[in-house]
Order: structure tokens, then sequence, then C-alpha cells
């Protein structure tokens, strides 16, 4: 099963609001960057215009996540030793970055063939489901809730996804982007 355009997508414009603020880039000066007026990302961050596919690829690479500060990587190696399963990934593009043992331990692959790659395509029916409710939930506010997922069981020739409820946090990384930290959660039966 394959999900083609990543949902989170449609939050460019407050993630590129954030971006921008938090790196003290002036609308004027992006505009400039972008080739575009500065009334278009304006309205790209009122969510009242939608970038073009050429300008929204451009706005996915320059928010997508990156880990390079120490803090990012002391998160990266905190999830790299946890003893739970649990993974991080970027939230706008669902690359990852890091995944516990026990999350590796359900892999049919090397943790090396997946690190940097969207986990997107991986997307059973009830993470799809999930991540379109993550707007009504707050998940794009400055301060979101972890939220809770059901997920069926999915089967790939790379890994399997155990049914069951998965936990996710929005961790803002040091570059002003955002990173998803997803945890097992339990079985949704409560068991």
């Amino acid at each position: 099963m394959t999900h083609a355009v990543l949902p989170c997508r449609d939050h460019l414009g407050a993630s590129l609001r954030r971006w921008r603020t938090l790196n003290r880039v002036k609308q004027s000066a992006l505009a400039g960057e972008m080739d575009v007026s500065q009334t278009t990302i304006s309205r790209w961050e009122a969510g009242t215009l939608a970038p073009g596919p050429r300008e929204e690829d451009r706005l996915t690479r320059l928010l997508a996540a990156r880990t390079t500060s120490a803090a990012d990587g002391a998160l990266l190696d905190l999830v790299r030793h946890a003893p739970a399963p649990m993974h991080l990934i970027c939230d706008l593009t669902h690359r990852l970055f890091a995944a516990s043992p026990a999350r590796i331990a359900a892999w049919r692959i090397g943790v090396e063939e997946l690190a940097g790659k969207s986990l997107w395509r991986f997307a059973s029916p009830g993470i799809a489901r999930g991540e379109e409710a993550l707007e009504a939930l707050g998940w794009y506010e400055p301060l979101a809730p972890a939220v809770i997922v059901d997920t069926e069981h999915a089967d790939f020739a790379e890994l399997t996804i155990a049914a069951g409820r998965l936990r996710y946090t929005r961790m803002p990384l040091s570059d002003g982007t955002f990173a998803r930290l997803v945890q097992d959660s339990g079985r949704p039966d409560g068991a």
C-alpha cells in the first residue's frame, strides 16, 4: 500500500512561519529567494494560498528536519539506545532519523537501508487515518499534545507493523523544524 502525498504538506504554511521566525528570516527575503512576492509568502503562511508543485518541493526541502546540533544528536542517541520499541522521524517528510534496537528487531532489513528514507510507504490504513486526524487534535499548534494512533497489522517485505497503539510526540529540533517520536503504546484492547 502506497500513499503518494504526505498529508502534513497541507501544513507547510504554519511550519514555514515558525521556521522563518526562529531563523529571523523576513517574508521579503524569503520571497526573493523563492522568486515569489512577499504577499505570496504571507498567503502561504496564512493557508489562503497553496504553493505550486515546484514551490512545494522547495519548501519541503527547506523545512525538512535536520539533526545537526549536539542536542539533536543526543536525542538520536537516546532513541538508538532506548529499550522500548520506538523510532524518530522528520515530522514533515517521515524520513527516518533513528530507531531503537527493539524497533529494528521487527524489521527484515538493516536500519542503514531505511535511514534517511521516508517510512510513509509503510503506513497502514490506521496510521493514514491517524495522520489525517492530526490537525483536529492540535498537532500543528506550538505546544502539540501527544497523540495515540491505533494501527492494524500490516506486512511489508521490509518490515511488519504489529496491530497496536502508537504514541506520537512532536519534538522541536534546534533548527526550528520538528521530529516525531513514535513509540509503541500497547494494544487497542488494553492488553
